[in-house]
């Protein structure tokens, strides 16, 4: 008996038809975000303040099931709840705030990066790191100085990775098949 090919499947991933649908709701994603990027990201948010109210309900839910960190299932349950009220009841507010906190912590995560990077090269690690390490921090510099058109402008941008990693997905799938 060759059990090989029941191995190769467990071991190739997802189907070909599940990568193809991701790769089209991402095309169909990014083209709604780059044809009308303020109202997409309001439909968006709106359904993070969803994901997140009923993610805290369900925190608190798991109290009852799992007695083990209590206190977190309920600090978190409280603050997803808390979180998930105030987008629904604050949409043009949430849009606004939300993309700028990313864009924030963003440009955070890109001056750590960049300094990370920066001394790697200098531990040996080559010119890569260091040129790649002053480019974060550029941009991270670049996003805390000015959040708010970050913010604006991030809906754009990922609208066009959403394109291009929803075509790759679907060549992949494809090829799969």
């Amino acid at each position: 008996m060759n059990q090989t090919p029941s191995v190769r499947s467990s071991q190739a991933g997802p189907p070909w038809w599940l990568i193809l649908l991701q790769g089209i709701f991402a095309i169909l994603l990014g083209l709604l975000l780059v044809s009308s990027p303020g109202m997409t990201t309001l439909v968006l948010v709106q359904f993070l303040g969803i994901y997140w109210l009923i993610a805290g309900v369900f925190n608190i839910v798991g109290i009852f099931l799992d007695h083990t960190q209590w206190g977190w299932k309920l600090f978190l349950g409280i603050l997803g709840i808390l979180a998930g009220i105030l987008v629904i009841q604050h949409p043009l507010w949430s849009t606004a705030l939300i993309p700028t906190t990313l864009v924030i912590i963003l440009g955070v995560v890109g001056l750590i990066f960049g300094i990370m990077g920066i001394v790697a090269a200098f531990q040996g690690g080559g010119w890569g790191p260091g040129i790649l390490g002053v480019l974060a921090i550029l941009l991270g510099i670049i996003l805390l100085g000015s959040p708010f058109l970050g913010a604006v402008a991030l809906p754009l941008i990922v609208g066009i990775f959403a394109l291009i990693g929803g075509i790759a997905a679907v060549v992949q799938a494809f090829r799969m098949k």
